[in-house]
């Protein structure tokens, strides 16, 4: 039997440059809260090695920013304090459901230098209310993404420097082995809870030094060993 026709159009997939040439495309976006001890101290919370918390943005609220000019990413509605935190991206080529920790690295295809943009005040009011946090972490283009390096190329990152700028003045600046839950961990937990499949996006965590970016403002991260991006928020 034939399949049944689409009633409106197919919504166009998001797609994220790889590094060397092919796209990667994208079905979910996870991302952990509170992964280094510095920044859970800077929002107010004890960092633990109790069970992490995760959240989720859709998969079209990632904003591919290739090369090395910044990329225009629009400053959302409903904010007057929209922050930077920059991440390790974790890409998936395959998954499944409780992944050993031990073998969670054999699912991963590649990393990229991301941001997790925030509507902080939004994000405030959710946690004082006890609600959601879609509206602080969920806008539009929130997920800003450099290109994706496969890892038979780079390998997996453990340690080296992260960090960002904003108009030249340097913000965040820490090394990845300062994660509370390293990425096979991050992966073995989710996979408790969710059939992780390919094409699915794990942002890291973000360390201490998070602040705030205005329109016209330009930010730079990178992540040593992976790569870099560049945004402009318009």
């Amino acid at each position: 039997m034939s399949a049944a026709p689409l009633v409106i159009p197919a919504p166009a997939p998001t797609l994220v440059p790889v590094a060397g040439g092919g796209v990667f495309p994208v079905r979910r976006v996870y991302c952990i809260g509170r992964n280094y001890a510095a920044h859970a101290r800077e929002m107010g919370a004890d960092p633990t090695r109790e069970t992490p918390f995760f959240f989720m943005k859709p998969a079209d609220a990632v904003h591919p920013c290739p090369g090395a000019e910044p990329t225009d990413v629009p400053y959302p509605p409903g904010t007057e304090s929209y922050h930077h935190e920059i991440e390790l991206v974790v890409a998936l080529k395959s998954g499944g459901r409780d992944i050993p920790a031990a073998r969670a690295l054999d699912h991963v295809f590649g990393y990229a230098v991301g941001l997790d943009m925030t509507r902080r005040d939004r994000q405030a009011e959710m946690k004082a209310k006890s609600w959601p946090w879609e509206i602080g972490k969920a806008a539009d283009a929130s997920g800003p993404i450099g290109e994706i390096h496969p890892a038979e190329k780079i390998g997996h990152p453990a340690r080296g420097r992260i960090a960002v700028s904003v108009d030249g003045a340097g913000r965040q600046d820490a090394n990845l082995a300062d994660m509370i839950w390293s990425v096979p961990e991050q992966i073995a937990i989710l996979s408790k809870y969710y059939e992780l499949k390919a094409g699915d996006l794990i942002f890291s965590g973000t360390p201490e030094g998070v602040g705030e970016a205005r329109r016209g403002q330009r930010l730079d991260g990178e992540i040593a060993g992976v790569g870099t991006i560049s945004v402009r928020l318009v």
